[in-house]
């Protein structure tokens, strides 16, 4: 008779995570407050660029297609920028779980950082672990609805600000701010602070650590980064083992005081082993180091350690340096590609020019012959001007063969762009009967552009197609 399948869902068991101190905690606290800091303000730095682009110190202009990032300016056509950025922060991630596990998820993943203040909050309101264990199974009297909503509103504000925030990134922060208390602003800024404000609420308030053992694909592919070597939040079995709640000869130092489960805001016990569902915020470190002190006992019964050094441990030797843990192949290689590609971009951040063109040939038809029997070639020439003031720009043609150059509406070689901004230019390039491009089926020429006043050029490659003998 064969047995029923595992369910891939586990109910979710409510957990109530104990207040601690200590070094991690406290670190916890630094990397909420600096994280949040930078999101809900970071909309509001104000950056000088001139009176025609925007003077917000990061901001996403979709209608106009710019990403600016203070002195920065990245166009459409620049985004290796962003994508180089994306590589690197994929890079940083398996250098730093290769080398100290989950830290992102246990300090600076936004779903721990919105759940942490969730918790505060509740904290707050609600009292401490045993008061809120008290509360969740009591009776729903006027106490226990008083407290409830008094929280879910403080959750709400939170969440209401968070996606608001996120909608700031896209438009000018003041601006928007005053649509959206006068009911002026798109709906699509409403709609998109809804469903923020909404996930918000409930991935932060309700769902916690749900989010990272069901949503999140991290915890499945963390193994690939991970070996002996890494340093990661670990249960020293050997010493604690075994168990006694009283200190009788024969027992390990743990003395089963459940500090460690209290604490964990993924309601596991780390003592069980490396576990999927740990994001090791390393809060059990800080509850169990506070019981160690009480007892008179040394420090470090959970720690960062590495698995490679529990032979050693075992038989009461020191562990490696932690460098010899950080430095291995495998971290000196994401070091160094992740180092490569920020000096690649900062170089071509360097040398990018302040101008740029692309050329389009007209290939419909390839080539008309006028009236004097001239072959006459069309392109279309987008100027692209990335300064924040208008432009005369020159265009000119360098060819072995003879051609003119005509430029449609424009008696001089000469065009105006306006500050941060691209104009098309149709381009004519002309070859007399007599001359040899005007029979040739290809002759190769360059487009230049050069700016009139700082003398900047750029170019194009291309080709001038003739009336080939048939």
């Amino acid at each position: 008779m064969s047995e029923s399948p595992q369910p891939l869902y586990a109910p979710q068991e409510p957990i109530f995570p104990r207040r601690v101190t200590g070094f991690f905690r406290t670190f916890k606290w630094w990397i909420m407050a600096v994280t949040l800091g930078i999101y809900y303000l970071t909309p509001w730095i104000r950056w000088d660029r001139g009176p025609a682009l925007p003077d917000q110190a990061v901001l996403v202009d979709l209608a106009n297609r710019r990403f600016y990032f203070f002195w920065i300016e990245i166009w459409p056509h620049e985004f290796y920028f962003v994508a180089g950025l994306l590589i690197m922060a994929g890079l940083g991630l398996f250098l730093f779980t290769s080398a100290l596990g989950r830290v992102w998820c246990g300090y600076a993943c936004p779903q721990t950082v919105w759940t942490d203040l969730f918790i505060l909050v509740e904290r707050w309101i609600e009292g401490d672990r045993n008061a809120r264990v008290r509360l969740w199974n009591a009776k729903w009297d006027v106490k226990k609805w008083r407290l409830r909503l008094t929280k879910w509103t403080v959750w709400l504000l939170i969440s209401v600000a968070t996606g608001g925030a996120w909608v700031f990134y896209f438009t000018d922060a003041p601006t928007l701010l005053r649509n959206l208390l006068t009911f002026d602003a798109p709906m699509i800024a409403y709609t998109t602070i809804a469903v923020l404000t909404a996930t918000t609420f409930l991935f932060g308030g309700f769902m916690r650590e749900q989010v990272c053992i069901y949503m999140c694909p991290w915890p499945r592919i963390q193994g690939a980064m991970m070996d002996d070597d890494t340093l990661t939040v670990g249960y020293r079995e050997w010493r604690g083992e075994p168990r006694g709640k009283k200190r009788t000869e024969g027992t390990g130092d743990c003395i089963d005081c459940m500090a460690c489960v209290n604490v964990c805001p993924m309601g596991i016990d780390i003592r069980d082993g490396q576990q999927m569902e740990c994001i090791t915020c390393a809060l059990c470190i800080d509850a169990c180091d506070d019981i160690m002190a009480k007892i008179g006992k040394e420090r470090g019964l959970i720690d960062y350690l590495a698995l490679a050094d529990e032979p050693r441990e075992r038989e009461g030797q020191k562990p490696r340096p932690i460098w010899q843990h950080i430095l291995r192949t495998r971290t000196i290689i994401y070091t160094t590609l992740w180092s490569l590609i920020g000096a690649l971009l900062v170089f071509a951040l360097f040398i990018r020019s302040d101008i740029d063109l692309t050329v389009e040939p007209v290939r419909n038809p390839t080539f008309i012959t006028m009236s004097d029997g001239s072959i006459r070639n069309t392109y279309l020439v987008r100027l692209r001007n990335k300064l924040g003031e208008p432009r005369d720009f020159r265009i000119s043609l360098r060819s072995d063969a003879v051609l003119r150059l005509e430029l449609e509406g424009a008696e001089e070689r000469i065009i105006t762009v306006a500050p941060d901004s691209t104009t098309q230019q149709r381009v004519y390039v002309i070859a007399r009967p007599q001359d040899p491009a005007a029979s040739v089926a290809r002759t190769d020429l360059r487009l230049w552009v050069e700016d009139v006043e700082s003398n900047a050029r750029a170019s194009r490659d291309t080709s001038f197609d003739g009336k080939a003998d048939q």
